[in-house]
């Protein structure tokens, strides 16, 4: 699809310095840019690429004074980068607008859909289901019996919603996620063999909720696991049974959840940390990547490490043990010292 300079301007409320009528197809680093493309500059480190990138058009901040002559055509907004940003979700918008049923798929007789949907091939939608308006299920797609699924959600290929689940608005489920799939409940019997406990619980996903590719989310064994608005899931994330994360809170790649632990509001986790079972953590609370969370934190805390401490304790710790070759020839100097004084 193109777009002339003059068509982006007036999504970005910008000017245009140049042709009004350059068209563009696709978007471009300015280094690498060709023609009919469109890229930004908000860099200054990268103002020199403008003089010499062939992308057709590019965005630039109302302040930015041409040095020399250029063939590309700019758009002079406020913030450049924060139209781009704009642009991307414009583009985004237009690239995902489709709309209708392809075939094959399958429609239990007692699922209602809303309208303006789309439905994608192989995709499976069981019984009782309730779809709102203008979602998106891309092929490949399996919606389990009775679950619900809010107004304006996208669900991307190769992701699988079991029964029960129920999904806010406004929320983005990515490939090969996989959500109300079983706890991890086993429980040993008297020949020491373990038996799998029912998982009869379920997951609740709330409004304006994103979920990273190959995460998975298991449903509750009694209740629901919970995922509060405004969450952001990373890709390949785990979130245990009957575990309840906050509002607005967001997790980093490779994390785990373990059963029940209750993740407060407004957190920010790194990847590839690990919290326990059982735990509560606290609102406003920030965990560094790689740590492994193995008591509960309160507001406000920052860790690090495994087991993790906090946050300064474990920075200050770690110039030590970087020097611990030298604090030890130190000491054993010491040692020497004292006792040649005492001969």
């Amino acid at each position: 699809m193109n777009f002339t300079a003059q068509q982006i301007a007036d999504i970005l409320e910008g000017e245009v310095v140049g042709n009004p009528n350059e068209e563009v197809s696709k978007l471009s680093k300015i280094e690498e840019g060709e023609k009919g493309s469109l890229t930004f500059l908000s860099n200054p480190k990268y103002q020199p690429f403008l003089y010499t990138t062939n992308a057709s058009i590019a965005i630039v901040n109302k302040s930015f004074l041409l040095e020399k002559e250029i063939s590309t055509t700019l758009i002079k907004v406020e913030d450049a980068y924060k139209a781009f940003s704009k642009l991307l979700e414009f583009y985004n918008e237009v690239k995902n607008n489709k709309m209708g049923r392809e075939m094959p798929h399958f429609i239990s007789d007692s699922a209602k859909i809303g309208d303006n949907e789309y439905l994608g091939a192989f995709a499976y939608i069981g019984e009782n289901v309730i779809i709102g308006n203008n979602v998106k299920i891309y092929p490949n797609c399996y919606i389990g019996d009775n679950t619900t699924i809010g107004d304006n959600c996208i669900i991307f290929s190769g992701v699988k919603i079991y029964s029960e689940t129920k999904i806010g608005n406004h929320c983005k489920i990515h490939s090969g996620c996989i959500i109300g799939s079983d706890g991890f409940g086993f429980a040993p019997n008297e020949k020491g063999e373990y038996k799998a406990i029912p998982q009869i619980g379920n997951v609740i996903i709330e409004d304006y909720v994103d979920i990273g590719s190959a995460s998975t989310i298991d449903r509750a064994t009694l209740g629901s696991t919970i995922i509060r608005k405004g969450v952001k899931l990373d890709n390949q994330i785990q979130i245990a049974h009957n575990v309840e994360v906050g509002k607005n809170t967001v997790i980093a790649a490779q994390s785990g959840v373990a059963g029940s632990t209750k993740i407060g509001e407004n957190c920010m986790i790194g990847g590839q940390v690990g919290l326990a079972g059982h735990l509560i953590i606290g609102n406003n609370v920030k965990i560094q990547g790689q740590s492994g969370i193995t008591k509960s934190l309160k507001d406000g805390e920052k860790v690090q490490g495994t087991p993790a401490i906090n946050y300064s304790d474990y920075n200050k710790s770690y110039v030590y043990f970087r020097n611990l070759p030298k604090i030890m020839a130190s000491i054993d100097k010491m040692k020497k010292d004292i006792n040649t004084q005492k001969v």
